[in-house]
């Protein structure tokens, strides 16, 4: 069995359950309780792993609203904007991308018009920051 053989079943385990013990663990990734533990250490040091969280239906958020926002930043001033991004409150997750947007940002707010007024008036101000095209979460269906 090789490191990384051992390494991806673990860390599937946690990303299909980031609240399974280390026993429950170790029994489906089919290793030893310590080895989990050793594991988990070295990927939580060395920042591969770096959270664990509870994934949301937004439907069944009455009091909440999530928005995936693809935004385009000026290239001489994208580690700046993204430091900024990434200290902004509302921002939940940032995300580099290879896709349609330089930066993918997950934000949450109370409803629809706070998350506008998230995007006008935090997002859109940082210096570099193009555009902003949100796309609302409706349900999740996986």
């Amino acid at each position: 069995m090789s490191t990384t053989s051992t390494q991806d079943r673990i860390l599937s385990v946690l990303e299909d359950d980031a609240q399974a013990s280390y026993s429950e663990i170790a029994n489906r990734a089919d290793v030893s309780k310590p080895t989990v533990r050793k594991y988990i250490e070295q990927l939580e040091e060395e920042g591969v792993i770096v959270g664990y969280s509870a994934d949301v239906d937004p439907k069944k958020l009455s009091s909440q609203s999530i928005a995936m926002v693809g935004m385009d930043v000026a290239s001489d001033q994208y580690v700046e904007a993204t430091r900024n991004l990434k200290a902004l409150d509302p921002v939940e997750k940032l995300y580099s991308s290879s896709g349609d947007h330089m930066l993918m940002a997950e934000i949450r707010a109370p409803d629809g018009d706070s998350l506008g007024d998230i995007i006008s008036d935090d997002l859109l101000a940082i210096d570099g920051v193009t555009a902003a095209h949100p796309s609302f979460l409706q349900e999740r269906l996986k």
